[in-house]
């Protein structure tokens, strides 16, 4: 039989014996300072090499990202990222919609007077990864039930018969 040893701690308030050991685990700290999302590395390539991506399109882009909160949800008017980023406003505005048409930024609802805005999840994702997995789940079931909708007469002809 090896040799083994027994290792016990006492409680210094009480005195009582201590079954097994305590260990001390401090708390990890983000080196990221605020925050980190994760991102695909293909994702990157695609926006390097498309060149109709302007200058103020990527920093108005890199603007979205610093500004990303969970979920991929954006809270920003354009007039905040004009007066961060210097840029004119209409630039700001020609970039937004060149991120949308490129499906890289994703209109969503508005709130006020300003929209909200999603990065697509294919790019770049901030939260957990397992609402990353049920977000691509559910566009996928969208994308089945669009396919069946424009190509399936069995559920044309069940649509047209629920519609009269």
């Amino acid at each position: 039989m090896k040799n083994r040893k027994n290792i016990s701690q006492y409680d210094n308030t009480t005195g009582e014996l201590l079954d097994g050991v305590i260990v001390y685990c401090p708390t990890k700290q983000n080196p990221y300072g605020k925050g980190w999302v994760m991102n695909s590395q293909n994702a990157l390539d695609i926006i390097s090499e498309d060149k109709d991506l302007t200058k103020d399109a990527l920093r108005v882009l890199y603007k979205m990202f610093a500004k990303m909160d969970f979920e991929n949800w954006i809270y920003i008017t354009q007039t905040e990222i004009s007066e961060q980023l210097g840029i004119k406003k209409s630039n700001v505005s020609s970039a937004i919609k060149l991120l949308i048409s490129k499906q890289i930024l994703l209109k969503g609802s508005k709130i006020g007077r300003s929209f909200g805005y999603r990065l697509n999840p294919d790019y770049v994702w901030k939260g957990k990864v397992k609402n990353l997995n049920d977000y691509r789940r559910e566009l996928e079931d969208h994308d089945k039930l669009d396919t069946k909708e424009k190509n399936l007469k069995s559920h044309k002809n069940q649509l047209n018969q629920g519609n009269k």
